[in-house]
């Protein structure tokens, strides 16, 4: 009775299972075809599915036929292939971490194909397809090596997500600072960096498509020790499954798949992310998906459907003319910052700030010394950064300025550099107390403003200005930063809020909102004015360039403001930064002082990217360094923080103008790469 039973209830429920499953697969397939020939029929000729009917079935004129064969085909076969090759990717990657915020782009896969490439193209070489994805698959691995190494294979999400969000970063910003170098060896690298499936003939699928069939097949092979893999590492080694082996076995075919796409399209943004995602659901409705065999090829499906889809979307709801130049990988990257916001909302945390932290007190001799040190410091990199720089000064020459008695030259020079200065030394002293006072209210030791996305929602706001009212004042420009930054600051905090600000979820929140606002920048530049890019650009590579006196005012006064109040309310800040309930007890309302404290924050980094554009891990490495010189008193680590920090934008200001003057180098690439290092570090030190 009981077999008979039990034989009744399984058989239905697999026949539906695999019938279930059939038909999703099959509903995919007829979506994705169905994107397929809507894509074919977009595009700026006049060609439309008419003409792409009578070009298929070789009646057309030569002239529509040779739109449809030599460019929309292969445009839409390379949409085919990039999407799945990089969703397959993620599966992979995901399925091996067991980690389901792991994919190319927060393994810095593609920004490692990115240097790697870069590195070639200054050496004047000119390389075959072939060969060009050799070495972003080398680049790809490497840095997906380093950032599985640093969070740990299995870890949390927000470890994975730090260390390539960060690792990219500055992988991104040593690329971006050798396009600078080398412009003419380099041409071309900016634009294929952005991300399009835009081909010129097939010879570039068909020449990945084997690269990425080879991929498929080897992911397949190992599938089903992938899926031993899930039962956890001591469950798989007792079913006889080499464990290491396996998982760099799968990280090397997924690095291969990425590869192939970011050779044949550039990076294009969040597909190896999402595409699983898509389909995990699904993997829990019908047990047929649940293997890695049949899952990694449906994730591929839904990756195909999503770069398809979203490049018709982009060209239905823009005009064609517009649409060839916004990039593909920037329509995806808005959908992959909704997907990584609403996937922060369900991430739970555990993660609390280290007990040394809490306990490391420094003596008051300590603290005066490191301030009078700094002081000096601060001085000193002044007085180098007003004299040095394309043209080389003397103290003299300063004096006569400052009285009026310099020369046209002279004077020329001061009038410009004073105000970099000034706007380096101001904003980054903004930005250290802007993340001082947000990891303190957070009590989350990786929060800042560039990594939460307020610097982002910033710049995103100045940017529009700027590229709608192009004679727009600097008071102007600062109220429109403010708006942006408070506009992510509110959707950032207030997802993160619930809860009471967990670590995990107010990253995540950060990360998505940051990589939404970086998209929305890239599409606002080409849909309003591709010619004032590079006066919107500016505000994105923290560049002190161009500034003038008026330009740092409300910077100064900001400052200003937010140094008195932190300094007269650091017994508050001190008492925010220790738990939920010590201020209660004391008397002091945690709402009301977090809301005031995120305000001033908000404020202070609004005015910075409004002075001097974007410029990333000042909030974050100041604050550290500070307390570890003298401490976690606030009425301490805000002089401190704010002093690394002027010395930080103001070194990296210097570096940038000087070591390849005339050529120069934004601060916020300089500080990416110094403070990348840095931030990896802490990483691996919070492991321990």
């Amino acid at each position: 009775m009981a077999v008979t039973a039990s034989t009744a209830t399984t058989r239905p429920s697999v026949a539906t299972s695999r019938t279930g499953a059939f038909a999703v697969t099959a509903a995919l397939v007829v979506l994705l075809a169905g994107l397929a020939i809507a894509d074919i029929t977009q595009g700026t000729a006049a060609v439309g599915a008419g003409e792409v009917w009578k070009a298929l079935t070789g009646r057309a004129d030569p002239a529509d036929a040779s739109v449809v064969i030599a460019s929309r085909l292969p445009r839409m076969a390379a949409g085919l292939l990039v999407g799945a090759v990089l969703a397959m990717a993620g599966a992979a990657l995901q399925a091996v971490s067991r980690n389901v915020l792991a994919s190319p782009d927060t393994l810095a896969v593609n920004a490692g194909s990115y240097l790697a490439l870069g590195l070639v193209a200054v050496t004047g070489a000119t390389l075959p397809l072939l060969a060009s994805s050799g070495i972003a698959f080398v680049g790809g691995i490497a840095a997906a090596a380093v950032v599985l190494g640093l969070s740990g294979l299995g870890a949390g999400t927000v470890r994975l997500v730090l260390a390539g969000s960060a690792l990219a970063l500055g992988l991104t910003a040593v690329t971006e600072g050798l396009l600078l170098l080398f412009p003419r060896q380099t041409e071309g690298l900016y634009q294929w960096n952005q991300g399009s499936i835009s081909q010129n003939g097939f010879d570039g699928v068909l020449q990945m498509a084997p690269i990425g069939l080879v991929g498929l097949v080897g992911l397949l092979l190992v599938a089903r020790r992938v899926d031993a893999l899930a039962l956890g590492d001591d469950a798989a080694r007792g079913l006889g499954v080499p464990v290491r082996a396996t998982r760099v076995t799968a990280v090397v075919l997924a690095a291969l798949l990425s590869a192939a796409a970011v050779t044949l399209a550039g990076p294009i943004g969040f597909v190896g992310l999402c595409a699983p995602a898509l389909v995990r659901p699904l993997a829990r409705r019908f047990r047929a998906f649940s293997r890695v065999r049949a899952s990694i090829p449906l994730a591929g499906l839904a990756g195909a459907v999503l770069v398809l889809g979203s490049d018709v979307l982009l060209r239905a709801v823009v005009r064609a003319d517009v649409a060839v130049a916004v990039p593909t990988g920037v329509a995806t990257s808005l959908v992959g910052a909704v997907f990584l916001i609403v996937m922060a909302t369900r991430v739970k945390d555990t993660a609390e700030a280290t007990a040394s932290d809490r306990l490391r007190i420094r003596s008051r001799v300590v603290f005066l010394t490191t301030t009078a040190v700094l002081v000096a410091v601060v001085v000193g990199v002044t007085i180098a950064a007003v004299l040095l720089g394309d043209s080389k000064l003397l103290l003299g020459d300063v004096a006569n300025w400052a009285q009026g008695r310099a020369g046209r030259t002279v004077g020329f020079v001061l009038d410009t550099r004073v105000p970099r200065v000034l706007a380096a030394l101001l904003a980054g002293a903004a930005l250290a107390l802007a993340g001082t006072l947000v990891q303190a209210v957070t009590r989350n030791p990786l929060a800042e403003p560039g990594v939460l996305g307020v610097s982002g929602g910033a710049a995103l706001g100045a940017v529009l200005l700027v590229t709608t009212v192009p004679l727009a004042g600097s008071w102007s420009v600062a109220g429109a930063a403010f708006a942006g930054a408070a506009a992510g600051s509110v959707v950032v905090f207030g997802l993160a809020a619930r809860g009471g600000f967990q670590q995990n979820r107010l990253v995540l929140v950060g990360f998505g909102v940051a990589t939404g606002t970086a998209a929305l920048i890239s599409l606002l530049i080409v849909l309003t004015d591709p010619f004032n890019a590079t006066k919107a650009l500016t505000w994105l590579s923290g560049s002190t360039y161009g500034r003038t006196l008026p330009d740092v005012v409300p910077l100064a006064a900001v400052l200003a403001l937010g140094m008195a109040v932190a300094v007269a309310r650091h017994t508050d800040l001190d008492l925010v930064s220790l738990d939920e309930d010590t201020p209660r007890l004391l008397g002091l309302s945690l709402a009301r002082g977090r809301l005031g404290f995120l305000a001033l924050s908000v404020l202070l980094s609004a005015t910075a990217v409004a002075a001097a554009g974007t410029i990333g891990f000042v909030g974050l490495v100041a604050p550290h360094a500070a307390r570890a010189l003298v401490g976690r008193q606030h009425v301490r680590v805000v002089p401190v923080a704010v002093l690394l920090g002027a010395t930080l934008v103001c070194t990296a200001d210097l570096l940038g103008r000087t070591v390849i003057a005339p050529a120069q180098l934004g601060a916020g690439l300089m500080t990416a790469m110094i403070g990348t290092p840095y931030f990896l570090h802490l990483l691996v030190r919070s492991r321990r």
